[in-house]
């Protein structure tokens, strides 16, 4: 039963979240949509709030994460940078790796939930 364990890591860069599971899913969405806007829907988000996220993102590493175009004749778009692109693998192997050097504390305490 996976879903009854998670890593929940999250970076910080001074007082703000740079990077945790709710970013890292944005970001995802972003490079599976090719817009802010598409992403901001699946992840049941507003528009408003999924900019925030990715403003802050952007602004808490050394290079963004997310690259956009603004509207115009072609649309515009919103893609990852190498850099986003970088981060979320990074996230994601860290996640695995985590929860691999854990399984044995896991399996204590899952066979002590009701």
């Amino acid at each position: 039963m996976a879903s009854d364990f998670q890593f929940r890591a999250r970076f910080f860069s001074g007082d703000e979240v740079a990077l945790g599971p709710g970013k890292v899913a944005l970001l995802e969405a972003i490079a599976r949509t090719g817009s802010i806007s598409a992403a901001a829907r699946d992840k049941g988000m507003s528009y408003r709030r999924a900019w925030q996220l990715v403003d802050t993102m952007n602004r808490c590493f050394r290079t963004p994460l997310v690259d956009t175009a603004t509207g115009g004749r072609d649309g515009g778009g919103t893609r990852l940078t190498d850099a986003g692109e970088a981060v979320i693998e990074a996230y994601r192997s860290m996640e695995g790796a985590a929860e691999r050097a854990a399984a044995r504390h896991i399996r204590a305490i899952r066979s002590r939930l009701a």
